[in-house]
């Protein structure tokens, strides 16, 4: 019974629901950590940005170990390290113990139990018929965690103080562990005249559609990690109080939900690429329209609704095309360089978000570029054609 697809998929969502939900209330840190250490908010911002850097980093490598060994061994190394982190995190007294505890160890950690490995999995356990609506569910777990552990943190906060809420957290990360075991993941077995991994990179570095992924990928990054880290502040800028931030972010988590799962759904009847261009021009719209309203709380509330649905629900399209493309050998190693570009654009949007603020004392850039780059992602995703390389085709013939 365990090693039922159906399994799987109840393990791999119940681990992303906690890796990510975990993650997307670290914004919530920015305030109380800043105050009672005299820091501006680029020295919290740039840990941040460091998580998501290294998280990028890591994952090409990690995606790798998970395709040729299992991702078992990966998501179980990166539960350790991702508890760890939070533990030593809720110890920090100084930028350089937080850039090693929120920054280092986190982004290691996540990049063992997130998208690109977790996904992977899936994709290997499911039928291809099945792949897109199946990542999409996967990903709708995360939403989940994040609607549900967003206001849990703050609320660990305002009981415990944040250095043991981050204590607590690292214990409820720890539940990563013993999830493990559901998974089952095993490598595809290696047949005669088998794609090795240095032609696979080849293959995939030669493919214009893989590229145009990637810098896409790039712009979703920029904005959800400027938005998840820095909107909470941004709110409280605009004379708001500080729950309406808190309950903005578990909007986004809860219509996440519902926008991740309709993205998958309709990425197994539609265009992959294509509706990622639409979602891109959305986005667009989306922040215009709240830069443009007055800020009060229902343009806020508003805004996390719109924005929640429009999400992560570039998150199964992006890897389902590149699943279709290149196939699900290596999708995890190949999924997570595109990820990487994801979290260069993570990186820049956190950190210039806290630049930016200090410098100017707000964040009225920042929002123009991040218009500026949905407008720019829309373009570089509407040219993918979403037809497997000519080796798959190939297969399916013979086949």
């Amino acid at each position: 019974m365990w090693r039922t697809s159906g399994w799987i998929l109840v393990g791999s969502a119940l681990i992303l629901a906690l890796s990510l939900g975990v993650r997307h209330g670290f914004g919530l840190f920015l305030a109380p950590m800043s105050s009672e250490f005299g820091w501006g908010r680029e020295t919290f911002a740039f840990a941040i940005a460091l998580q998501n850097l290294i998280w990028g980093l890591a994952q090409p490598f990690t995606g790798a170990l998970a395709d040729r060994f299992g991702a078992t061994k990966a998501v179980f190394v990166g539960g350790v390290l991702y508890a760890a982190g939070l533990v030593l995190m809720g110890m920090s007294d100084s930028a350089w113990s937080l850039s090693l505890s929120a920054g280092l160890l986190i982004g290691i950690g996540l990049s063992g139990t997130s998208f690109s490995v977790i996904l992977g999995v899936v994709g290997r356990a499911v039928a291809p018929e099945k792949r897109s609506m199946a990542m999409g569910i996967a990903s709708a777990a995360g939403s989940f965690g994040q609607f549900a552990m967003v206001p849990g943190t703050l609320g660990l906060i305002s009981w415990l103080g944040w250095s043991a809420a981050l204590l607590a957290l690292g214990l409820m990360v720890a539940l990563i562990l013993p999830l493990v075991a559901m998974l089952k993941d095993k490598p595809l077995p290696v047949m005669a005249g088998q794609q090795t991994l240095r032609e696979a990179l080849k293959e995939a570095c030669s493919h214009s559609g893989f590229w145009l992924l990637a810098f896409g990928f790039f712009v979703c990054g920029f904005q959800v990690v400027f938005i998840g880290v820095h909107l909470p502040a941004y709110l409280v800028d605009q004379h708001l109080p500080a729950t309406v931030g808190t309950t903005v972010l578990a909007l986004i988590g809860l219509f996440n939900i519902f926008g991740t799962y309709t993205a998958g759904w309709l990425g197994g009847r539609m265009s992959k690429p294509r509706l990622l261009t639409g979602l891109y021009l959305l986005r667009a719209v989306v922040i215009v329209l709240f830069l443009w309203a007055p800020v009060t709380e229902v343009t806020a509330y508003l805004f996390g609704m719109a924005m929640g649905f429009l999400w992560l629900s570039t998150v199964p399209l992006t890897n389902g095309t590149v699943a279709t493309l290149f196939g699900v050998r290596n999708l995890s190693m190949l999924g997570g360089i595109v990820f990487l570009f994801h979290q260069l654009g993570s990186f820049l949007g956190g950190w210039l978000g806290g630049v930016v603020y200090d410098r100017t004392g707000n964040y009225d850039l920042i929002w123009q570029v991040a218009i500026l780059l949905s407008l720019l992602a829309a373009a570089l995703n509407w040219p993918v054609r979403e037809r497997p390389v000519a080796r798959l085709q190939a297969q399916m013939e013979a086949a």
